[in-house]
């Protein structure tokens, strides 16, 4: 918290990457396009980028979230096949019955009982059905890398404050999905990345205000948002602002994030464009 007249001002950036932008060709590495796309992601990333610039002097700590993939992973379709050992595709949703029932199995027999034991675990928390997603931030691609409008802007933004970005890896653990920057969606005992943030939790805290963007909104930014309401104190939640214009949905999940923004305002979080703030 800052203890100079002018508050401590905390971004957030979720998953600023390559392989959530909806760039044009012309702008992405030879044979190389964005993996999953969001509709508008790279318009967001622009004006994050001009924000990160305006406000410069007023920014006091950016946090950078990357997901961070390996390509056999449980919410990816090389983990997977059909009951006739057919491919299963992207944006396929598998649950604990349809496994249960044999429509859906892991490639490698011996991983069946954990994942039907990770489906269950899922399903219980009532927050998501797993969803198997094309291969998408896998660590050291081009896809992994930041959105380059947004990076351009927080390393001039590192020069001109003399401060590091923190960066976030969250993902590698190929057993549980890991929408939120602050957690897993089922933490492994056996593995503290997967487990809650507190370090950040911490550090979010201390922050008189809190910027949240990035992609995609109905996901990942979503699932950080729920987590800070959860576990930070009610009386803080009023310094969160979500920079709406700075996020977009996956496409088929606009009414999540409709629910979502309506939820957070509920909750006393303020929800802003990116031009209001700058």
């Amino acid at each position: 918290m800052s203890t100079s007249s002018r508050p401590f001002l905390h971004l957030l950036v979720v998953d600023p990457q390559n392989d959530f932008c909806d760039l044009p060709p012309q702008r992405c590495a030879p044979a190389h396009s964005p993996a999953l796309p969001v509709a508008g992601a790279d318009a967001d990333m622009q004006r994050l980028g001009r924000l990160i610039e305006a406000a410069q002097a007023r920014i006091d700590a950016i946090t950078v979230t990357l997901d961070s993939h390996h390509r056999l992973d449980i919410a990816h379709p090389a983990f997977w096949q059909q009951q006739d050992g057919g491919q299963v595709l992207p944006f396929t949703q598998i649950t604990a019955a349809a496994l249960r029932a044999g429509q859906f199995r892991p490639r490698r027999a011996e991983h069946g009982e954990r994942a039907l034991a990770y489906l269950e675990a899922l399903e219980a928390s009532g927050r998501y059905k797993l969803m198997v997603w094309p291969v998408h931030c896998e660590i050291g691609s081009w896809g992994h890398a930041v959105h380059a409008r947004v990076h351009a802007a927080y390393r001039a933004w590192e020069e001109g404050r003399q401060r590091s970005v923190g960066k976030i890896l969250k993902g590698s653990n190929p057993w549980t999905e890991h929408y939120s920057a602050l957690q897993a969606e089922v933490p492994d005992a056996a593995d503290p990345a997967s487990q809650l943030n507190r370090e950040l939790l911490a550090q979010l805290s201390q922050a008189d205000e809190i910027w949240l963007a990035g992609e995609a909104s109905s996901h990942c930014v979503r699932a950080t948002a729920e987590h800070l309401v959860q576990h930070l104190p009610e009386r803080l939640l009023p310094r969160i602002t979500l920079i709406t214009d700075c996020m977009s949905p996956v496409a088929g999940f606009e009414a999540q994030q409709a629910e979502f923004f309506a939820a957070m305002r509920a909750r006393g979080l303020q929800l802003r464009g990116s031009e209001a703030l700058r």
